[in-house]
């Protein structure tokens, strides 16, 4: 059974009322036991209106004895814990807790965003929260899951007027979301700028690196995906933040519900317009890759028609050299022929010929005949050995690209 006793990192308790602020203490995992949800744990002071635990979500699952603890004291569905959970992208939701005893509102949600260094090295922001708000005294209790180091504690500035509002903290979020997200789309930004800025030299061939661009394009769909995910979120909150105001049946709204209202459709115009910069950043990486490669192509094309300038020049020379040999091959065939001991010259009796000469065209013409016929038919013959070379070439194993 693990051991009860909770050390400050992996179990803090953070505690707010208007007269003193906040206020830190250590806690057992004794302090956080309740059998009535709708009373805060004995940890937590009568007079502490907003009062956060931060904590380790692994741990927890990890052990029963903390799991049994927090869903009694806080009213955490069991869905919450479901491992697909633990591994989403991104996630909104709530419920009210009357059917199981303590008259309350519950929220659940989680953010995460990722930052790309100077050198392209990532790690991940990640905001994941429970919230108990109880309706009798309107209590606020939140547990912040494995909170990263850049992350602000305490996060949230309650003010006494909004906390009748069980979604007066996700203002705060928000906030804390876009400053993540900001940062991690103009980090996007900075390396596409550095592609466009690139100097590529006329006189030498380009050589992109293809490898860096693709890894930017990579990290840029990443971060356009938790872009998404937060709009989509942020949709939901607002929504179900509308339908709570609505179950209310007050006329006319109270203003805190009001203002809390217009904060959350500030922060989703504002998220909309990160992720249409985070979209732009995608094209024009996009547009970057494609303009490499296109520089990369035209270098190739004008190799390739140098390549063929100077083949055709080698061609006009070849033309030539055929010309003069097919101009001199007649000569020299009947010089040979002449030369042969089949004809004989003297001054008295002229030329003669030898009664042998037939001996000449029956060794000629079935040569040539056998020549005509090897060239031809030699490839149909013996197909393995004509084509080895090219076979060779195609099992030959290709590269591959991710």
């Amino acid at each position: 059974m693990p051991n009860s006793r909770i050390t400050s990192s992996d179990l803090s308790v953070w505690q707010w009322n208007e007269e003193h602020g906040w206020r830190k203490s250590e806690a057992r995992l004794e302090d956080l036991r309740t059998d009535n949800p709708t009373r805060p744990p004995s940890l937590i002071s009568e007079d502490t209106k907003v009062y956060i635990i931060t904590t380790s979500a692994k741990n927890i699952r990890s052990s029963r004895q903390f799991h049994q603890v927090f869903m009694d004291a806080f009213c955490i569905p069991k869905f919450w814990w479901a491992e697909h959970l633990g591994n989403a992208n991104g996630y909104f939701g709530c419920e009210d807790t009357d059917h199981v005893g303590g008259a309350g509102f519950n929220t659940w949600a989680f953010f995460e965003v990722k930052h790309i260094a100077r050198d392209t090295k990532y790690h991940w922001s990640k905001i994941k929260l429970f919230t108990r708000w109880l309706e009798s005294t309107h209590q606020t209790g939140i547990l912040l899951f494995d909170p990263t180091d850049n992350l602000s504690t305490p996060l949230f500035d309650p003010n006494l007027t909004e906390l009748d509002d069980p979604f007066w903290m996700y203002p705060d979020i928000l906030e804390q979301v876009v400053r993540f997200q900001e940062g991690s789309v103009w980090g996007i930004r900075d390396h596409v700028r550095d592609a466009e800025k690139e100097q590529r030299p006329a006189d030498k061939k380009p050589k992109p690196n293809y490898r860096r661009l693709h890894d930017i394009a990579r990290h840029a769909i990443h971060v356009t995906e938790s872009l998404d995910v937060a709009v989509q979120n942020i949709e939901h909150l607002v929504q179900q933040h509308e339908i709570y105001i609505k179950s209310m049946q007050v006329e006319p709204q109270p203003k805190s519900h009001q203002r809390i209202s217009r904060r959350l459709a500030f922060f989703q115009s504002y998220i909309g317009s990160i992720r249409h910069r985070s979209v732009s950043n995608q094209l024009r990486l996009q547009n970057e890759i494609q303009l490499a490669f296109n520089i990369v192509s035209q270098h190739d094309t004008s190799i390739t028609v140098d390549i063929s300038r100077a083949t055709r020049s080698d061609s006009a020379t070849m033309k030539t050299l055929a010309f003069i040999t097919t101009t001199f091959l007649p000569p020299t065939f009947l010089c040979a022929v002449f030369s042969m001991s089949f004809f004989h010259y003297d001054a008295e009796s002229g030329w003669g010929v030898s009664d042998k000469l037939w001996i000449y065209w029956v060794c000629i013409i079935p040569t040539i005949a056998a020549s005509a016929l090897l060239w031809n038919f030699w490839p149909k013959l013996f197909p393995d050995h004509f084509y080895s070379a090219f076979r060779e070439e195609e099992s030959t194993e290709l590269p591959t690209f991710i």
